[in-house]
């Protein structure tokens, strides 16, 4: 038996830090929200029992590295299930990007086992689990757009953000989230209005969502990678109506409504940039079916 799951990227609308936490994490309260870029996983029984990756990607690690692995193994732990899987990974979803295609795998392993090994888990049970292999990978397995909170795990449901293009691109450059984390200055960072994206969202005003993208991360990244500051400069300079980084980096990304300006961006990053992309933002949570 095989099963196809989607694993689709999630970029960021905002993202704030609010202070350092007793076990390490930070607090975080994120606005996220999945994009029409997805990886594609094919779930497969096997005779043996043992969970085996494979991808052509060379930067997918094939072992317990991997989250969509890890997944696997969590669930085998959890429910005692004796069945083997091999989960092949067609990577679109740049690796290292700030676009949560690790933690999607994950969600999307989740997701597709639940129903493979018949353990007949809720989107919420599987969602807790998920918390316990990484930070995105509850918002991951429901999809969508959401608040997240805490240190990402917990996740309240938006509605569907205005309809627009987003147009991705990333210099081959990857970023270590905890070594952004690491050099963020809380004393002095400018915080983003969450409250006024979330009004902006279920309003649909998107005037007001532009207005309120914001990613207190940013700063240490573009101090770091020039590159990626270059990119932000581009978009602005072809017309963006909101630019972004996403996560933490390098991936930047840009807001537009008219195929036109989509275009001009979309081509003219293509010429100064490795990874480009122009998707819609998705609709609704992912369903178990």
């Amino acid at each position: 038996m095989k099963l196809l799951v989607k694993a689709p990227a999630k970029i960021n609308l905002s993202l704030d830090v609010l202070h350092k936490r007793p076990d390490g994490y930070h607090e975080v309260e994120m606005i996220m929200t999945t994009i029409d870029l997805a990886d594609r996983l094919e779930l497969s029984l096997l005779d043996k029992n043992e969970i085996q990756i494979v991808s052509h990607n060379r930067f997918v690690p094939d072992d317990d590295r991997n989250l969509a692995y890890q997944a696997a193994q969590l669930l085998k732990d959890r429910f005692n299930v004796k069945q083997g899987v091999m989960i092949a990974i067609e990577k679109t979803i740049p690796v290292a990007a700030g676009l949560a295609g690790g933690s999607s795998d994950a969600a999307a392993a989740l997701r597709g086992l639940n129903k493979l090994w018949n353990l007949g888990l809720s989107l919420d049970e599987l969602a807790s689990l998920g918390s316990e292999i990484g930070s995105d990978v509850s918002f991951c397995v429901y999809g969508g757009t959401a608040l997240a909170t805490g240190r990402g795990e917990i996740v309240s449901q938006l509605p569907v953000p205005p309809t627009c293009w987003v147009i991705l691109a990333k210099p081959f450059i990857g970023v270590s989230t905890a070594d952004v984390y690491r050099r963020l200055d809380l004393t002095r960072m400018k915080h983003p209005h969450t409250e006024g994206m979330i009004e902006a969202i279920k309003k649909k005003n998107y005037a007001q969502v532009c207005e309120n993208v914001g990613n207190v991360l940013e700063e240490v990244t573009l101090n770091l990678y020039p590159e990626v500051a270059q990119i932000k400069e581009q978009m602005k300079r072809f017309g963006a109506d909101a630019v972004l980084m996403s996560g933490s980096g390098p991936t930047v990304f840009s807001l537009v409504q008219h195929d036109s300006r989509m275009h001009r961006i979309y081509n003219g990053l293509r010429g100064f940039c490795d990874q480009v992309f122009a998707v819609r933002i998705l609709g609704d949570r992912h369903s178990l079916d």
